[in-house]
């Protein structure tokens, strides 16, 4: 009861603040969850108009732009006090710097040697934000992460260093070298991230990774951590107003400012006390896959027993196949018909009362 009680007013607290949503414009994800969610989420912020990489100088000014007329900087910023330094738009754009507050240039949360400096996402005003340009340099392209002995300290409070996450159950850490931004921002660097996640799914071929990613998809660890920074860090006003001012120039949005709560209906399971983790064993094999053939063979294999239920789902988040075994025994197998479907990608999920796991079907 507790938690609804947080829910309901976390709702209604923001509901005036999201009013600028265009009337309409996430009925496609109404009532979805999970991977389900994401595709329709996906196909509906994709697509959108490109800035060019040297018009970000000019966007920033309606984008990034503090109260008090100077460039907002997350590596520099200081919410809750005064901010060591400022930038004046234009005048102190990088350029060559030395020293904290020399200048500020554009900065990819997430790094560019990820997506070899292709793709709409090399200047997507969603993940590529105004930084002081020696901390960006500091920061190179390490994972966003809690760091637990910093090495390099900026004069906003930012870290870098050697991270000592460890996931609220125990089961995902990371302890590479991370870069950890200060509270006030954190969320809005998850956000970025669930947003990477999802506008480029399925259009993340070739990505590498730094230990943060498959792809455009958080690691598990990642995943974990940026849930908890979103729930430490809520959605600000600042948030809102760039959201806004990014939707007038690319003509897409991040849906998890709109609705942070779409972050947990799409990654939650990670944080779930009692759910099976999907890495703890081979839960679910699917053959053949890519399917030429009218019958799909799914394995299941999970100590628990009882009732799974398995769904299919298209690209736009269409449950188009619906089915529910009972398990008696450590291993079952089904079948899917998908004779009548068209040839392309879907989504298969199985769950149960403490088991939930996703795969990708392809058609061909």
């Amino acid at each position: 009861m507790k938690k609804f009680i947080i829910s309901v007013l976390f709702v209604f607290l923001f509901s005036g603040l999201f009013a600028q949503i265009p009337a309409g414009y996430y009925d496609s994800a109404a009532g979805l969850v999970g991977t389900p969610l994401k595709a329709a989420l996906h196909n509906i912020i994709k697509n959108h108009t490109v800035v060019s990489y040297a018009g970000l100088w000019t966007a920033y000014s309606t984008t990034d732009k503090k109260a008090n007329g100077y460039v907002w900087d997350m590596y520099s910023d200081i919410p809750s006090g005064t901010p060591p330094y400022n930038f004046t738009f234009g005048t102190d754009q990088c350029g060559s710097y030395s020293v904290e507050g020399d200048c500020y240039n554009r900065e990819h949360s997430f790094p560019q040697s990820l997506f070899n400096s292709t793709g709409s996402i090399y200047s997507d005003l969603f993940q590529v934000y105004p930084t002081d340009g020696k901390v960006n340099g500091q920061r190179s392209n390490f994972p966003l992460a809690n760091v637990g002995t910093a090495s390099w300290t900026s004069l906003n409070g930012s870290k870098l260093g050697i991270s000592n996450y460890v996931s609220p159950d125990g089961w995902y850490n990371f302890s590479g070298t991370a870069f950890e931004p200060i509270d006030d921002f954190k969320g809005d660097f998850a956000r970025t991230y669930f947003y990477i996640a999802t506008r480029y799914y399925t259009e993340d071929a070739g990505w590498s990774s730094n230990g943060m990613n498959i792809g455009a998809e958080p690691m598990p660890w990642a995943i974990c951590q940026y849930l908890e920074w979103s729930h430490l860090d809520p959605v600000s006003t600042k948030e809102i107003n760039r959201n806004n001012a990014v939707y007038g120039k690319q003509n897409n949005r991040n849906p998890f400012i709109d609705h942070p709560e779409w972050a947990d209906s799409i990654w939650g399971s990670f944080l779930t006390a009692g759910m099976t983790h999907i890495s703890d064993f081979n839960t679910i094999s699917v053959f053949p896959n890519p399917c030429t053939i009218k019958n799909t063979k799914v394995n299941i294999w999970s100590p628990e027993k009882g009732s799974f239920t398995l769904k299919l789902f298209n690209i736009e988040g269409k449950c188009i196949i619906e089915k529910t075994i009972e398990k008696t025994t450590g291993n079952i197998e089904t079948e899917l018909n998908v004779e009548v479907l068209n040839k392309g990608i879907y989504f298969l999920n199985v769950s149960s009362k403490n088991f939930v796991s996703n795969k990708k079907l392809i058609i061909q």
